[in-house]
């Protein structure tokens, strides 16, 4: 039998071992929560909705020990646990309040009917694969919307925040969700792939990297499958010609650094006017050497560890093969001794073309500063990218920002002025290699709804 070992990334200690599920048990998992689906779906919207609103009080009244787990597993900040947790509530409760309204039923006048109905059925069983990054928010975004819709929910969370996806089905079924309605399998990657392929399974999302895209969205694909991927990012914040500098230092390092730098629409490439360029960069490199990094328990720490070693060496070799092409170090880069995961946050400038700090994904807290000769310029590097997830614009003619994110931007979603992680207000997703489909703000709820149309004629 294999296992799963759960580590302190801050301490390298380890926390859990969990053991895995073989094929048949997985399966069987399936469908148990299939079975659970077909009574689910009967409930009236209002009925899930009042289910949905106590997961929410169920979040909160475990808020500390979900954020306590996370933090140990993943290295997150106390603190930025607690607020994921509380995100996590949040959405909840929109949803109660929102979801009845969203899938109800639509009047249509058709040309070959009396009247028509446009109503929104649940599709089955929805199975997401998640990453580690946000150990709360990433289930709760998409199981939330699924079981609001009337689905059932699988999850096969990311090995290293096990114990987290274990600790959430928990709340749910001890705050009143149905008996095997949300899932969690403790499976590999094979297992996985043929999860996707099970004939009860009729919906996947998943949260990662590109590659891993185009993996599950081929899987899916053979299997005719509903999909909705949300993957990498190259974020790019412009600092325009007429930005004030200590508004922007202040949202591009916290666009950079949230998260111990490993969100997918954390800012990543930072586009400076050559009008403020050496003011900007001055300021943001007094900034990132401000930053102590440390102990994620305590509350005075300003950056914790990585969540791993592997990908703090993987981080720091994208460093020095763009210093290898050009870059240069402003501060920051070189990892500290002692143990855990921890890496400091780190400048690079003279980023180009062909540097994995211009061209990739940095999932750490390294930002990537880009010259660029004026505003129009700006624009042009930010769209440089294979990928389209989110971005920033810092100036101060707002409506000017307004207009370049509607026209020129392209991405999912900008910012303007300020940095955010998300709303379940407003849609989240991306275009390109950022993925497609999109969730939160009304646009998640139906993304795995039957979209049905119904026609009557006179009896």
């Amino acid at each position: 039998m294999n296992t799963i070992t759960t580590f302190n990334p801050a301490t390298g200690e380890d926390i859990e071992t969990y053991n895995e599920l073989s094929k048949d048990e997985a399966f069987a998992k399936v469908d148990a929560c299939h079975e659970a689906f077909t009574q689910w779906k009967l409930r009236s919207l209002e009925d899930r909705a009042e289910v949905i609103k106590a997961l929410g009080k169920g979040l909160r009244d475990n808020k500390e020990d979900l954020a306590q787990l996370m933090t140990r597993e993943v290295g997150k900040l106390i603190g930025d646990s607690r607020d994921e947790v509380e995100l996590c509530a949040g959405i909840c409760d929109y949803t109660a309040a929102n979801g009845p309204k969203e899938l109800a039923d639509e009047q249509r006048d058709p040309s070959n009917a009396d009247r028509g109905i446009v109503t929104y059925s649940p599709i089955g069983v929805v199975y997401g694969i998640q990453p580690w990054n946000f150990p709360a928010y990433q289930v709760i975004r998409y199981a939330i919307a699924s079981l609001m819709v009337g689905n059932g929910v699988l999850l096969k969370h990311a090995s290293i925040c096990v114990g987290s996806g274990l600790m959430i089905e928990k709340i749910f079924r001890e705050a009143g969700l149905p008996e095997n309605l949300f899932t969690v399998l403790v499976i590999d990657h094979d297992t996985s792939d043929q999860i996707i392929a099970h004939d009860k399974v009729r919906g996947v999302t998943l949260t990662g990297s590109d590659d891993a895209g185009r993996h599950v969205g081929q899987k899916a694909a053979k299997a005719i499958k509903k999909t909705v991927l949300e993957l990498g990012s190259n974020d790019a914040y412009l600092v325009l010609e007429d930005a004030d500098l200590d508004v922007a230092t202040k949202v591009c390092s916290q666009a950079r650094l949230y998260n111990n730098g490993q969100t997918c629409i954390n800012g990543k490439r930072f586009i400076v006017t050559d009008k403020v360029y050496e003011a900007f960069v001055e300021k943001f490199v007094g900034r990132f050497d401000a930053v102590e990094t440390g102990d994620p328990t305590d509350e005075n720490t300003d950056m914790g560890p990585m969540s791993s070693v592997s990908g703090r060496k993987d981080l720091h070799e994208q460093v020095e093969k763009s210093v290898s092409k050009g870059a240069k170090i402003a501060c920051g880069g070189k990892i500290p001794d002692g143990p855990g995961a921890f890496y400091p946050a780190t400048v690079l400038t003279d980023v180009e073309p062909g540097q994995p700090a211009y061209d990739d994904e940095l999932f750490g807290p390294v930002a990537s500063v880009i010259r660029a000769k004026d505003d129009e310029d700006a624009m042009r590097i930010a769209n440089d990218s294979r990928y389209g997830l989110g971005g920033g614009i810092l100036c101060s003619d707002t409506e000017r920002a307004i207009e370049l994110a509607k026209n020129h931007f392209d991405t999912g979603m900008i910012f303007i002025n300020v940095y955010g992680v998300a709303d379940p207000a407003m849609p989240f997703g991306g275009v390109k290699n950022s993925g497609y489909g999109r969730e939160h703000g009304g646009f998640g709820i139906k993304e795995f709804a039957n979209v049905k149309s119904i026609f009557i004629g006179k009896p």
